[in-house]
């Protein structure tokens, strides 16, 4: 399953993504971890990204592209994976169709999830990370369960808001996103891959909307439904074969049960005229009797 999680900021993609993660065993591929995650390690593509960074430049498509490639190089992305926050505008999307061509693995689905803006400014304001394993939560929708402790401190999560994660900057992201992003909703839609969800209300309840979204084209592709059918008819051929073996067997049983007690009614007859022709101790006294 490849798929890519589309919506404004604030719509769930990060809390659904984490959930798909959990759900199908694929990993989540977004592309500001990969960022943080190649300046960490040093890399050529991670030098590069820091340099952009630190000049104050947006990080150059071609570049985020370039890691995207590396971590789709990766094993744990071999029965797919999840593409959180890329594609952000049409550029973007056909360059990542390109190379996923070139990688012979086209996406399955993307996923709009759609929230009332007025829903989204309340949300961004409560959305909080962990300043140590990352994890997204929100307090009104999805604060950390009681008790949860950080998988990499063992200690409970020390919540942080990101300086754009609220209301004075909100409207703004949303214009941008409204002028860059949601031309995506259409460009998806033409290829046949646009699923769309309502995303408000319970997290769990627009889980398994979006598992319902998921599972119905997913479950049966194609190629897979066709093999599955032969494969039915195949064995129902197969049965119904046995099934007229084994009724031909017992009518010929049946039949063949008749003519054995004719055969052997038709020899006990000529045995009783055979004894009937030859003189019994009887007949043989009367013709005695005669002669004397």
């Amino acid at each position: 399953m490849r798929i890519v999680l589309l919506g404004a900021p604030g719509s769930g993609k990060g809390t659904q993504a984490q959930r798909l993660v959990e759900r199908a065993g694929i990993p989540q591929i977004s592309t500001g971890d990969l960022l943080r995650a190649a300046v960490a390690r040093g890399s050529e593509l991670g030098r590069q990204a820091r340099e952009a960074m630190e000049g104050g430049r947006l990080v150059d498509d071609a570049l985020v592209l370039g890691m995207i490639r590396e971590r789709l190089g990766e094993p744990d992305t071999r029965r797919g994976f999840i593409l959180d926050g890329f594609p952000r505008n049409l550029a973007q999307a056909h360059a990542l169709d390109r190379l996923l061509e070139a990688l012979g693995q086209p996406l399955d689905a993307v996923v709009q999830l759609e929230v009332d803006y007025r829903e989204l400014v309340r949300r961004i304001s409560g959305r909080r990370t962990c300043a140590d394993c990352g994890r997204v939560f929100n307090m009104l929708t999805s604060p950390p369960a009681a008790g949860e402790l950080c998988p990499k401190t063992a200690a409970p999560h020390r919540l942080t808001q990101r300086p754009d994660d609220n209301e004075a900057t909100v409207a703004e992201r949303l214009r941008v996103y409204d002028e860059k992003t949601r031309p995506l909703i259409d460009f998806y839609r033409a290829r046949g891959l646009l699923r769309v969800i309502d995303a408000e209300g319970h997290v769990d309840e627009v889980t398994r909307r979006l598992a319902r979204a998921l599972g119905a084209p997913l479950r049966a592709p194609r190629r897979t439904r066709g093999a599955s059918t032969a494969k039915a008819a195949a064995s129902k051929r197969a049965s119904a074969g046995a099934a007229r073996a084994r009724s031909g067997g017992t009518a010929r049983r049946k039949r063949s049960s008749p003519r054995s007690r004719s055969k052997a009614a038709a020899k006990t007859a000529r045995v009783a005229r055979g004894k009937s022709r030859r003189p019994g101790s009887a007949g043989r006294g009367r013709l005695k009797g005669k002669r004397r």
